[in-house]
């Protein structure tokens, strides 16, 4: 073999190498981003678990308003629906009403001394508060790892790769304006 076909096959490799590399870096990108939509899954399947003992304990105290018991059940329902369809921009619409009825049953729970004494309320509060905050920090490691996907996708070389394997840019998980706007206390005690 001369060095001309020796100096080919040489760069063949190479350029074998790099592009296996480029793969291997994507699927890695992939199955990171599915990995991050598996833990906001996990607890919103808890939250939504929790949920339903929150309304009954809210159901024993007769003249609990039930149009707001209401309204978490459908945004509970709405959240259920999108994260089985794994639909992220219904999800985080879903997300906001239901945060939103969430903060409206806390506040107007305030109102009845003998709920906010109960042990099984409080107790419920606290778990779904936590689930609260954790869903956040994992929807914010989800944005970050869509993000890195992302810009890896459209990135050169990396988007010949990806095109060529089918490699798509994955959506964020975005909030309704409700939910980034400032919390009206005065709307949620009237």
């Amino acid at each position: 073999m001369s060095v001309g076909g020796m100096i080919f096959l040489g760069l063949v490799v190479v350029a074998l190498i790099y592009g296996i590399t480029l793969y291997n870096g994507l699927v890695g990108l992939k199955h990171g981003v599915a990995k991050a939509w598996a833990n906001i899954d996990v607890l919103l399947k808890q939250r939504h678990d929790e949920l339903p003992k929150l309304v009954e304990v809210c159901k024993q105290y007769k003249e609990f308003e039930q149009s707001t018991l209401q309204r978490v059940i459908e945004a509970r329902s709405q959240v259920q629906t999108a994260r089985q369809a794994q639909d992220v921009g219904a999800l985080g619409e879903a997300e906001g009403a239901l945060r939103l009825g969430l903060g409206r049953l806390f506040a107007v729970a305030e109102a009845y001394p003998e709920l906010k004494a109960n042990e099984h309320f409080m107790q419920l509060q606290q778990r779904i508060t936590a689930l609260e905050n954790s869903i956040a920090d994992r929807r914010e490691l989800y944005n970050e790892a869509v993000n890195i996907n992302n810009v890896r996708v459209d990135q050169f070389p990396d988007a010949v790769i990806a095109r060529l394997f089918r490699f798509d840019p994955q959506p964020l998980l975005e909030f309704a304006a409700a939910e980034k706007a400032d919390v009206d206390i005065k709307q949620l005690f009237s």
